[in-house]
């Protein structure tokens, strides 16, 4: 009998560190995760060497509950001139030509019960870095956040360091000024900023 109920503590504790593990694994926190696309494209020339603004190919950013993934359209207000026999844009140029859009593989997924409004934390002053990392220095976007329910949670308890004046949100380089501690605190108190931690927030 008693060596039934070590084994079974054991085999308890096994249980539980391979469960503790599994929750905060990276694979399971999808830090690195950067699939492919079906068009590989790079956010460090377009968005880094070319400067192009967020908010040119997202357009719904600060009006949406989710980021758009651009249309071809907005591919082609400039690849109808540029590049335009390159082989990395066949598919860009076949889908605008026939209309059926293009695939992406959306990087930054939530999961399908958590209800997450992206204008809400933009016109907050929650700077694109803050979630997506220095994305003008990436040749193919990855995750670099875990997106997990407890890393939202630090940001709700203390937004201050995530905090920017608004026309800085999309500025992957941005610093502030002297201290960014003071910062984050006056842009919060003038926002009338209190993210809630109540579940029914992100969980409908």
């Amino acid at each position: 009998m008693r060596e039934a109920v070590g084994v079974a503590a054991l085999g308890g504790v096994v249980y539980l560190v391979v469960l503790v593990a599994g929750v905060f694994s990276p694979q399971n926190s999808a830090i690195g995760y950067a699939p492919v696309q079906p068009v590989p494209y790079s956010h460090a020339l377009h968005a880094g060497e070319l400067g192009i603004d967020c908010r040119y190919c997202h357009v719904t950013v600060e009006t949406g509950a989710r980021a758009n993934v651009p249309p071809t359209a907005t591919c082609m207000n400039c690849h109808k001139t540029v590049r335009t026999t390159s082989e990395k844009l066949t598919l860009v140029r076949q889908s605008a030509e026939t209309g059926v859009p293009i695939h992406w593989v959306r990087v930054h997924d939530l999961p399908d019960f958590v209800y997450f409004n992206h204008a809400g934390h933009v016109q907050s002053g929650v700077g694109c870095v803050s979630c997506h990392g220095r994305v003008d220095r990436m040749e193919v976007v990855e995750q670099v956040a875990p997106l997990t329910m407890g890393w939202c949670l630090d940001c709700h308890r203390n937004p201050d360091p995530n905090l920017r004046p608004r026309d800085q949100v999309t500025a992957m380089d941005w610093v502030p000024e002297g201290d960014a501690a003071a910062l984050g605190a006056k842009l919060r108190a003038e926002r009338n900023i209190a993210p809630s931690v109540d579940c029914a927030t992100c969980h409908r």
